[in-house]
C-alpha cells in the first residue's frame, strides 16, 4: 500500500493531517502549504493510483470505476499507518472521496476540510453543478483526440488567475505527467459521479472552502454542500480559480488552521 500510493509521512506532531489531491494532480500540489503544518502535525501525503509516483500496475478499471475504489485506498492508508482521529484535507474530487471514506469508517476521522467540493458536476432540474452533459461530452472528445492539447487548454482554465500564467503551467505539467488512459477514466468517474445523496450521511465536523470565482465548483455548489451536510462550516475565500492551495497558499493555510 505504501508503495502503491507512494505514501510519504513528514512532520513532528502527534495529530495527523492527511492531504488528498484532486484530479490531474499528485501530492506535489500541496508543496506550497505543507510546510506550514509540519512543525505541529504529522503530515501524510500520497498519490492516487495513476497519479504521480504511484504504482500503475495496481490500477484496476473495475475497482476505480467509481469513487468508492479511491475511498478504499484512503482507508487502506489509515489502516496501514494505524491512524486515528485524523484531519482529512481533500481538494476537488477528493472531497467526496474523503466524505465516502468517513461515512464508511468514521473512527479514522476527527475533522474534514473540503477545498472546492462538488457532489455533482452536471446540472440537474433543480441543481446547478456548472456543466451540461454536452459540455462534458465535448471535453472527453477533445481529451481522446489530443490529451496533451486538452491538458494545456483545460489546466489553466481550472487554475484561473490568468494574470499569473505560471500557475496554469504548473497544473498543466501535472496533468501531462499522468497516464492518459487512467486520467481519462478518473475524469469520467469524477465528472459523472453524483454524491448528493451521501452528503446527509456525514456526521463528522467539516469545513467547505469555496473560492469566490470557480468554473469547476461554482458558489451555488459550495452553498449546496454546506446546506446538505450537518455540522459543516462554509468559508468563502477571496481566492479565485479551483486550486487556492496553489494560487493563494497563505489564505488557504489561514482558513485550515482557523478550523482545526
Amino acid at each position: 500500500m505504501v508503495k502503491r500510493n507512494n505514501v510519504k509521512v513528514i512532520g513532528k506532531g502527534d495529530q495527523v493531517i492527511l492531504f488528498a489531491h484532486g484530479f490531474g494532480c499528485d501530492q506535489q500540489s500541496w508543496k506550497y502549504i505543507v510546510d506550514a503544518f509540519t512543525d505541529d502535525y504529522r503530515v501524510v501525503l500520497f498519490d492516487y493510483v495513476g497519479s504521480g509516483k504511484s504504482d500503475l500496475n495496481q490500477y484496476d478499471s473495475v475497482k476505480y470505476g467509481n469513487l468508492n475504489g479511491y475511498a478504499e485506498d484512503v482507508l487502506d492508508i489509515c489502516e496501514a499507518l494505524e491512524l486515528k482521529d485524523i484531519i482529512f484535507v481533500g481538494h476537488s474530487v477528493s472531497s467526496m472521496i474523503g466524505l465516502l471514506a468517513a461515512i464508511k469508517e468514521p473512527t479514522y476521522f476527527q475533522k474534514l476540510v473540503f477545498i472546492g467540493p462538488s457532489p455533482r458536476y452536471l446540472n440537474d432540474a433543480d441543481y446547478t453543478g456548472g456543466f451540461e452533459r454536452t459540455d462534458l461530452e465535448s471535453l472527453f472528445e477533445f481529451m481522446d483526440s489530443n490529451y496533451l492539447g486538452w491538458s494545456s487548454a483545460l489546466a489553466p482554465a481550472i487554475m484561473g488567475n490568468p494574470d499569473r500564467p505560471e500557475l496554469g503551467e504548473f497544473l498543466t505539467d501535472s496533468f501531462c505527467s499522468n497516464d492518459p488512459v487512467i486520467a481519462r477514466e478518473f475524469a469520467k468517474v469524477t465528472f459523472f459521479s453524483d454524491n448528493r445523496a451521501d452528503l446527509s450521511k456525514l456526521r463528522i465536523k467539516s469545513l467547505t472552502l469555496q473560492c469566490s470565482d470557480d468554473i469547476i465548483a461554482p458558489l451555488q455548489v459550495g452553498n449546496y454542500v454546506n446546506k446538505h451536510i450537518s455540522n459543516n462550516s462554509l468559508f468563502i475565500m477571496r481566492a479565485t480559480g479551483h486550486c487556492p492551495h496553489i494560487s493563494e497558499p497563505e489564505e488557504t493555510i489561514r482558513a485550515i488552521k482557523a478550523f482545526i
